[in-house]
C-alpha cells in the first residue's frame, strides 16, 4: 500500500508550526518568514520558482525528497487560504498563483465544500469535508498507486499522526521561539513510539527530525 509523508514542516523549538494571526498578508501570522528561511535558501526551492543557484547541502537534501513518489497531496483549508466560515468568494485559488506547486490532484479538508478547481501544470484542488480515514481513502484513489503527502498546517498532521495513519514524517525544528500560534505535538503524548527516530544537523541552525514508521 501506499505510504503517508509529511515533509518539510517546519516549527519552532516551543512547538509551533504556524504563528498566531494568519491573514492574507501573514499565511503563517506572526511567524511570518522565520520558520521557512532555511528552506528558501535550498536550490530546490529555486527550482520550484524557476530560479537558479541555492544552498546544496543538508537542507537541499532533506528538501528535495518532497516530491518524488507523491500521487496526492491532503492539506488544511488554513494552508489554502485565510478566509474562515462559508466561502466569500470563489475567485480565492490558493496563495500559489497559476501553476501551483504541486501537480497533483489536491484534497482541502473543509467544512464549507465548494467547486473543485483545476490549475495549470497538473494541479486540481478538491474541496472535501471528511475526517482523516476518508480524507486519505479518497486521496489514495486519486494516487493511483503512488504515496500521499499531508501537507499541513499543524492542526492537519495533528489529527492524522492522532489516527496513526502517517508512515514517514519530517519534522524541521527551527531555533526561534514563536510563543503562540498553532502547535504540533498537543495532545501526542509518547507518539515517538511508534516510530524510528533520526535527526541531522544544518548549518543553518535548524534539525531535521525524521519520524519512520516502526
Amino acid at each position: 500500500m501506499s505510504l503517508v509523508r509529511v515533509h518539510n514542516f517546519s516549527i519552532s523549538l516551543d512547538g509551533y508550526g504556524t504563528g498566531e494571526g494568519q491573514s492574507l498578508e501573514s499565511p503563517f501570522g506572526h511567524a511570518g518568514d522565520r520558520l521557512h528561511r532555511w528552506f528558501f535558501q535550498t536550490r530546490t526551492f529555486r527550482r520550484m520558482h524557476g530560479q537558479e543557484g541555492g544552498d546544496t547541502g543538508v537542507d537541499d537534501a532533506m528538501a528535495a525528497a518532497w516530491g518524488h513518489g507523491i500521487g496526492a497531496e491532503i492539506m488544511g483549508r488554513n494552508k489554502f487560504g485565510p478566509q474562515r466560515g462559508p466561502w466569500e468568494n470563489h475567485e480565492w485559488t490558493g496563495w500559489w498563483g497559476p501553476n501551483p506547486p504541486f501537480h497533483t490532484p489536491v484534497f482541502v479538508l473543509t467544512h464549507h465544500p465548494r467547486p473543485t478547481v483545476e490549475m495549470a501544470g497538473g494541479t486540481t484542488f478538491h474541496f472535501l469535508d471528511a475526517g482523516p480515514e476518508e480524507a486519505l481513502r479518497r486521496a489514495r484513489e486519486a494516487a493511483g498507486g503512488l504515496d500521499v503527502r499531508i501537507g499541513g498546517g499543524p492542526s492537519t498532521v495533528r489529527a492524522f499522526l492522532a489516527a496513526d495513519l502517517i508512515d514517514h514524517l519530517h519534522v524541521v525544528v527551527v531555533p526561534i521561539v514563536l510563543g503562540r500560534g498553532v502547535r504540533l505535538w498537543e495532545g501526542l503524548e509518547g507518539v515517538e513510539d511508534r516510530f524510528r527516530t533520526e535527526s541531522v544537523t544544518s548549518p543553518s541552525g535548524v534539525t531535521h527530525v525524521t519520524f519512520t514508521r516502526a
